[in-house]
């Protein structure tokens, strides 16, 4: 299948809202409730910010959703689909991401994730993200990561 990078429209709401979904959902015995990007109203997210969807031939695989801002790209949403976990499509949505990010002039990048999801931690870490701070969140930790990008 030919694997393809597009812009989310108005009429992805249904599919990037399931999609996160069903890629959190394995989160929710670890931290005891739904992550927040389960919650989020993707209608905005799509208007407000930018969601890249990976296509694997005709199916939505993984989103990524980023915010410009004026020194740094947030990474707000990164989300694959169970069935196209563990082929890279994170790698290779957040290397999308960071060639935005130099397209744009900015030198940046930050991100932020739960404490308790450990293999998103290894794998940011393995990207070259590190910690810039961590704060108490709904009875957890939030991790603040950056990556300088040269």
């Amino acid at each position: 299948m030919s694997e393809t990078i597009r812009l989310a429209t108005p009429d992805d709401v249904a599919i990037v809202t399931s999609l996160t979904r069903a890629a959190y959902a394995k989160w929710i015995p670890v931290i005891g409730r739904e992550p927040l990007p389960m919650k989020a109203d993707y209608a905005l997210a799509i208007r407000d910010h930018r969601i890249d969807l990976l296509c694997n031939g005709p199916e939505v695989a993984a989103l990524i959703e980023t915010i410009q801002r004026r020194q740094d790209l947030l990474i707000e949403n990164v989300a694959v689909a169970p069935p196209f976990q563990k082929r890279g499509y994170g790698r290779r949505l957040l290397a999308h991401a960071e060639q935005r990010a130099i397209q744009n002039g900015l030198s940046e990048i930050r991100l932020y994730t739960n404490a308790k999801f450990e293999a998103n931690l290894r794998l940011y870490e393995d990207l070259g993200y590190e910690v810039e701070q961590e704060e108490a969140f709904q009875g957890g930790v939030l991790v603040h990561m950056l990556k300088r990008i040269p």
